[in-house]
């Protein structure tokens, strides 16, 4: 359960990460921002308390709006989420959190506080203290920056999540944790890609994806935790830019494609991966947590929009900048990556039980791009 206090011999590695930390995290698919602190080690289960323990939450009920908590909530998602869950819930119910300095704009649109998910008794007392009853966890490192940093990955989407596990546990919490196309292997089924088949995942952003999935399926049938994710596909947005991820290229040739005209792909053209427009990821986040419990016949869902390759994309793009020129050099790492990860997802058990549907396919996703990215010359003449 994480780096125990009791050995001496790892706290020199959680100093270390500690200063490795603010050269490695950064926005991210599923909202990158936790700093490292010596890490609490969790040494009973949380339903091991007095059953007439007060800890002066609140109960939730479908007839009151819930409190929530996002943490991460400054990567890609957790403004977007934040400000979905503010229109529905009344913007002083939604408080959004990270360890970073948000824009002003972020900071001054509804409730902000400093939440660091390595700090259980800080973020107990937030919990506690800000009444939450339902807790969205995006703090997490993707593949890329994960690989390169082992260790503090291993503290940031493990150990943290742990924390988060207990807390919601403990406080009876509705709670949400992302989990991705990452979390499936070179030996799962890729096209399609079902709810429940083998994953052996090789990146360790990818094992902690899985150990997430199962530890909150656990925590539901052991502890009675109201736990619900969606594995979302890679996630396309014009509000932040690319952070390295393997499929980030999807991002990338919209602002390359405006500025100079130009784009190189470090994937092969034939390269197939499930892809979402962020306004359908935020929607079926909150549509999932919104669904009755006796409807949900599984705690971990995949969700699917489209599926395309590079070159199918460069093609819908040169709709609007006809003179766009792609060129590949293939990145030998994420390129690997890519193989090992579905090619399309069968989310037909979401569209069953909760009533999953997408808005947003190939045309309207390059559209939608374009109209919140340029009015660049070369789109105007297009248009």
């Amino acid at each position: 359960m994480g780096f125990p206090h009791t050995s001496k011999g790892k706290m020199p590695v959680i100093r270390n990460l500690g200063r490795a930390a603010s050269q490695l995290l950064q926005s991210s698919g599923c909202g990158c921002g936790v700093s490292l602190v010596p890490v609490r080690a969790i040494g009973v289960s949380p339903r091991q308390v007095a059953s007439d323990a007060s800890f002066h939450s609140v109960t939730f009920s479908e007839s009151d709006h819930p409190r929530v908590l996002i943490t991460g909530g400054l990567g890609q998602l957790g403004v977007g989420l934040a400000k979905l869950l503010r229109k529905r819930f009344g913007k002083n119910n939604v408080i959004l959190s990270d360890i970073r300095k948000p824009a002003d704009n972020v900071f001054y649109s509804g409730p902000f506080i400093f939440a660091d998910i390595l700090d259980y008794k800080n973020l107990r007392e937030i919990v506690v203290n800000n009444r939450i009853t339902w807790l969205f966890h995006y703090s997490a490192l993707l593949s890329a920056v994960g690989e390169a940093n082992v260790p503090l990955a291993r503290a940031v989407n493990i150990t943290g999540l742990h924390n988060v596990l207990d807390i919601a546990a403990e406080h009876n919490l509705r709670l949400f944790v992302p989990s991705t196309i990452g979390a499936f292997g070179p030996t799962s089924p890729r096209d399609p890609t079902p709810d429940l088949c083998i994953q052996r995942p090789r990146t360790i952003y990818g094992v902690s994806k899985v150990h997430a999935e199962l530890m909150g399926e656990y925590y539901h049938y052991r502890y009675g935790l109201d736990f619900r994710c969606l594995r979302y596909p890679g996630i396309i947005s014009a509000d932040s830019q690319p952070g390295g991820g393997t499929t980030d290229y999807a991002v990338q040739i919209f602002h390359d494609a405006i500025k100079t005209g130009k784009f190189q792909c470090y994937l092969r053209p034939d390269t197939r991966l499930p892809m979402m427009y962020i306004d359908d990821c935020l929607k079926a986040t909150l549509e999932v947590m919104e669904a009755p419990a006796e409807a949900l016949s599984m705690r971990t869902y995949n969700i699917s929009a489209m599926s395309f390759t590079p070159e199918e994309l460069a093609q819908e793009v040169q709709k609007y900048v006809p003179e766009l020129q792609m060129t590949y050099n293939v990145d030998q790492v994420r390129q690997a990556i890519a193989d090992s990860w579905p090619m399309n997802f069968d989310d037909s058990n979401a569209r069953r039980d909760w009533g999953w549907k997408h808005d947003y396919d190939l045309p309207e996703l390059v559209t939608t791009m374009f109209s919140y990215l340029g009015s660049d010359s070369r789109i105007a003449q297009a248009n």
